[in-house]
């Protein structure tokens, strides 16, 4: 069966691959009929992705159909559309020991650290794999990026009568919107890209977005709009070492500050005038759990969250290579882009 190869950063090749075989026990055999592009994969192709591995199929955001099971599964059956959990823990560590199963010490994300989805056929662990007929397949691929902004803003745990502050309005930025807007809290977004704010406000309903300069302008303007207070929590999604590093100057004291862009740099700020005399937190997050793909399905199914604006690109897998590049472009206008299987 044919399957896209990224050999290495900037070079995708299609290779052919052996359909699986007969599941072990606790695995399923799934048909991938959809792949969300997120941006790991774009740092994967750029090489600007720490954690990538080379050659590696690429593909964690998928929306699957169960094939075949293996002895002992009981949460999936042939037949079964599901999204797929990517993060592959060894259940034994001291973190999994403890449930947070998105920081295993041996963890391993399909399609980055281990081959993933960009191929017809594969085997998962069954325990992997969350049911929703009533979601599409494109749908499916989309729960695993909402993931990461649902378990980001249970990092920083806004509630109602607080402030949050999302910095970066790609994909994981704006999954944090959806769970922000959740929580009850006043939310704001803010982005360079004057278009990708305009999508905040016309499609997601977040009203106050703020244009970021990358200067002492965006502290001023996050002041302006919160009367001096500045904000309970700050979600930064952009990766970059700058606006993480300045995001401090955002937050409200006693304020709590959500890293989920990753970067490669080291992050200067200043400690004294800011972090301390706000007596500030610094939070991590990396993934998710499985408890909130299971949320993310019913509020998808019951409506609370709207999937129709999400996908703006449809790639046929045919023609990944070719168009893969153009994806990057920031004239393209994609927010998420989804690799479209043969049947």
């Amino acid at each position: 069966m044919r399957a896209l190869l990224l050999e290495k950063p900037g070079a995708f090749r299609f290779i052919e691959t052996p359909e699986p075989g007969s599941p072990p026990a606790g695995e399923a055999v799934v048909r991938v009929h959809a792949v969300g592009i997120c941006g790991t994969d774009y740092g994967g192709y750029l090489g600007k992705m720490p954690f990538f591995s080379y050659p590696r199929i690429p593909g964690h955001e998928l929306g699957v159909e169960v094939v075949a099971v293996g002895p002992g599964v009981g949460n999936v059956q042939p037949g079964d559309r599901c999204c797929v959990e990517p993060y592959i823990n060894c259940q034994q560590c001291s973190s999994c020991r403890r449930g947070l199963t998105n920081c295993c010490e041996h963890h391993q994300t399909l399609g980055v650290h281990c081959d993933g989805g960009l191929r017809p056929l594969f085997t998962v662990p069954a325990r992997k794999l969350h049911p929703s007929p009533r979601l599409s397949h494109g749908q499916n691929a989309l729960v695993e990026t909402l993931a990461i902004g649902c378990h980001a803003i249970d990092r920083g745990g806004p509630g109602p009568g607080e402030t949050v502050l999302v910095i970066g309005a790609g994909p994981i930025g704006l999954s944090a919107l959806e769970f922000a807007k959740l929580s009850g809290a006043r939310v704001i977004a803010m982005d360079m890209a004057a278009g990708r704010l305009a999508f905040v406000r016309e499609k997601m309903g977040v009203a106050e977005t703020l244009v970021a300069k990358g200067d002492a302008s965006d502290e001023q303007q996050i002041a302006a709009l919160t009367g001096g207070r500045m904000c309970d929590v700050v979600v930064d999604a952009t990766g970059s070492a700058a606006s993480m590093a300045n995001a401090l100057k955002a937050c409200s004291f006693g304020g709590r500050i959500v890293y989920v862009g990753i970067t490669q740099s080291d992050l200067v700020f200043p400690h004294a005038p800011v972090m301390h005399r706000r007596e500030l937190s610094i939070l991590a997050s990396r993934n998710a759990l499985s408890r909130d793909f299971a949320r993310i399905i019913g509020l998808i199914e019951t409506g609370r969250i709207d999937t129709g604006p999400w996908i703006t690109h449809r790639v046929p897998f045919a023609d990944t290579i070719q168009q893969f590049p153009r994806l990057l472009e920031p004239a393209s206008g994609v927010i998420k882009a989804v690799i479209e299987m043969p049947a």
